[in-house]
This record gives structure tokens, C-alpha cells and sequence, in this order.
């Protein structure tokens, strides 16, 4: 059960950078999307999800890696 609600975890936020990915691709083409008035605005809101997103999922990773002591030195606690 653990591991299926970390998984949940991970998923959520992967799916938040993936979306904010799209958000700024559809800004790069011209494609504004509905709730969204500004094109520049569309881009800051993916540009936030993209590095939310991906910041939540690396600093998960590097958590769990440094708990487990699989980091390099100057990573780990003192």
C-alpha cells in the first residue's frame, strides 16, 4: 500500500510538469487556451507547473536517495 500511495505521489506532480510543458508549447505556436486570457500569462502559469512539478518529483528522489545513502558526500547529513 506504501509504495502505490508514493507512486500517487510521484504521478501527480509528473503530470502537473507535463501539462505545463504543453502550456508553453501552445503558447510558442499561438494557441491560447480557454481560461487563460493572456498568451504571456499562459506561459508563466506552465512555466510554474513545469518547475513545481519537477522540482516536487527531484527533490522526492533525492530524499529518498539520501536517506538510503546513496548520495555523494558532501550530499549527505552531518
Amino acid at each position: 500500500m506504501k509504495r502505490i500511495f508514493a507512486l500517487l505521489i510521484l504521478v501527480i506532480p509528473g503530470f502537473l510538469a507535463g501539462y505545463g510543458i504543453k502550456l508553453m508549447r501552445d503558447m510558442t505556436f499561438g494557441i491560447l487556451q480557454s481560461p487563460i486570457p493572456f498568451l504571456w500569462l499562459q506561459f508563466l502559469i506552465g512555466l510554474v507547473l513545469f518547475l513545481g512539478g519537477l522540482g516536487f518529483v527531484a527533490g522526492f528522489i533525492f530524499y529518498r536517495d539520501r536517506k538510503r545513502n546513496k548520495v555523494q558526500t558532501r550530499f549527505s547529513k552531518k
